[in-house]
């Protein structure tokens, strides 16, 4: 009894099943990758919602900050205001 040769060419069932692995393969590939960008983008959007809640902060302390100033400046003028018309009456 002869041992039957292997076939050289693969047979169409083969090649089916190669191209689905093939193609399964890819789409793991894929979605691996797009974790990746995911889970990326999620980060930079954590990152840039921390730096606008630090922005709000700062903004607020700047008006705080001004406000004062502004109250100070005002003392300021008063009572210089008040110096020149001592200084007038002299």
């Amino acid at each position: 009894m002869e041992a039957a040769a292997p076939s050289p060419l693969p047979l169409p069932e083969d090649d089916a099943l190669a191209s689905l692995e093939d193609r399964i393969r890819r789409a793991v590939e894929l979605m691996a990758s797009l974790r990746e960008e995911r889970d990326a983008a999620v980060a930079e959007r954590d990152s840039a919602k921390k730096t606008a809640r630090e922005a709000v902060v700062e903004s607020q302390k700047l008006r705080e900050e001004l406000e004062v100033l502004r109250s100070e400046r005002k003392q300021v003028r008063s009572r210089i205001e008040k110096l020149l018309g001592q200084m007038e009456l002299l």
